[in-house]
């Protein structure tokens, strides 16, 4: 009986094929491929099927589907792969190593992540704070209500203001002895060394104002003639070109005689 192996390979080798007899032994298998086909690599590979490996001492027989056509060949899928080269091993442990890293990098931080609705868990407790805050609201206007309630009435017990409240009468009579009473009673400044310096001061602004006004006097004393000074220079400095015409015209009327006899002279 024949057994027609079809063999899969890795690349760059195409797909094998081999019939043998049925009772040939699994161990003579490849061997066979690599006289059949001698570009195979003499050694590092390794044969079995697609489900895994198979035990070198059984018969290709055993490989058979079915047996109830002894006369008809049969088909048997095969792969052929090269030998890999194992690890050192210690995979386990670094993978022990790097959960127990993970696990002391934990955060109970978790405001990013979502609830089932889809909305972040910041956002939710962002929420629950602001209707915490809003319900304790009344609370935080009535302590600060009473605080500036308690504020003027002691503000009040100070200057012996009455107050209008008739509930106010009998805590003002009970706390009279807490705050003394500054209203109606006069209180007169001994300070020798302040006066004098107020005095000093007060002196000393009067007499910078008055010698200003006798600077300011002076000054308006002497601004008239300076300011007609001033203007006849302006007068001069506007009509020059007036005053350069009269003295050429002046030149051209004089008769050259009597400049020359002038020259002699």
């Amino acid at each position: 009986m024949i057994t027609n192996l079809l063999v899969s390979t890795f690349s760059p080798f195409p797909t094998l094929s081999l019939s043998i007899p049925s009772d040939t032994p699994l161990l003579s298998v490849l061997p066979l491929l690599q006289e059949k086909y001698p570009s195979l690599p003499s050694a590092g590979l390794t044969l079995g099927l697609h489900s895994g490996v198979l035990s070198q001492d059984a018969l290709v027989s055993s490989l058979h589907g079915h047996e109830d056509d002894v006369a008809q060949p049969h088909l048997v899928t095969m792969r052929l792969a090269p030998l890999t080269l194992g690890g050192k091993g210690g995979f386990g442990s670094q993978l022990r190593a790097a959960g127990g890293r993970m696990s002391s990098q934990k955060t109970s931080n978790n405001d990013s992540c979502r609830d089932l609705s889809g909305r972040r868990l910041s956002t939710i407790k962002e929420a629950k704070k602001l209707a915490e805050y809003i319900e304790s609201e009344p609370e935080r206007l009535a302590a600060k209500a009473e605080a500036q309630k308690a504020k003027l009435e002691a503000l009040e017990r100070r200057l012996g203001i009455q107050s209008s409240s008739p509930g106010a009468s009998g805590s003002k009579a009970a706390d009279s002895g807490d705050a003394p009473v500054l209203a109606g009673k006069k209180h007169r400044l001994d300070d020798s060394e302040y006066i004098e310096q107020s005095q000093e001061l007060i002196d000393g602004v009067k007499s910078a104002v008055s010698s200003a006004f006798l600077k300011k006097k002076k000054k308006a004393k002497t601004t008239p003639p300076r300011e007609a000074a001033s203007k006849d220079s302006k007068a001069d400095i506007v009509k020059p070109k007036e005053k350069v015409t009269a003295a050429l015209a002046v030149e051209k009327a004089a008769p050259p005689a009597q400049s020359v006899e002038a020259v002699g002279a």
